[in-house]
């Protein structure tokens, strides 16, 4: 009688090698870090709009301090995707707040093993090479001069209202880290919302 023998497809190589650090990564996340306790989390230090010819630009200082579970995953080659929200909006007493600009901008952070460089990339963002991780991180942080609205769309005589934020995008994880990222919340990384009023 003929007999069918499964088949056993080991994986091998690089395969192995990410299913294991994957492993390692779900091991920290669920059990915690064994490490010493650091403030870690993303705080607005300073935000403001400056007028520079006939538009006005965004400058503001973000501290981002990682996680030892997020510091060890850059340094095991993962990158993490940062959004950066910037709103700007007319208050109205008889109806909802008119959108007058809306910035947004995602930063990528990652390391890279073989040069032993921290790297700052993304969309319309020069990529810039970093030897220390705090370094990259404050470079992350820093926006200098991000144009927002034309100085003709406001009026002098109206306040308007802006909101400046960034998160950690757990969409942009590996697949079973995003699983795991909504199961235990231990790889959120975002910034309570600064919001502040001016009048041109």
């Amino acid at each position: 009688m003929p007999c069918w023998k499964k088949s056993e497809r080991k994986p091998t190589g690089k395969g192995l090698r990410w299913q294991r650090v994957l492993l390692s990564w779900l091991l920290v996340a669920w059990f915690g870090f064994a490490g010493p306790a650091q403030a870690d989390g993303i705080r607005i230090a300073n935000a403001e709009l400056r007028q520079v010819n006939d538009e006005y630009q965004l400058f503001a200082t973000l501290d981002v301090a990682l996680t030892p579970l997020l510091q060890d995953a850059v340094n095991r080659g993962m990158s993490l995707y940062f959004i950066i929200d910037f709103d700007f909006v007319k208050p109205r007493w008889y109806w909802l707040p008119e959108q007058m600009a809306h910035v947004s901008r995602v930063e990528r952070l990652s390391y890279n093993t073989l040069l032993r460089q921290y790297f700052i990339s993304g969309v319309n963002v020069r990529t810039r090479a970093f030897d220390r991780l705090g370094s990259a991180l404050a470079a992350l942080g820093e926006i200098d001069g991000w144009p927002v609205i034309a100085r003709d769309r406001l009026s002098k005589t109206e306040p308007y209202r802006a909101t400046l934020s960034m998160k950690l995008d757990t969409s942009q994880l590996p697949k079973p880290l995003q699983i795991n990222a909504i199961a235990t919340g231990r790889w959120d990384l975002e910034s309570a919302p600064l919001v502040w009023m001016m009048t041109p």
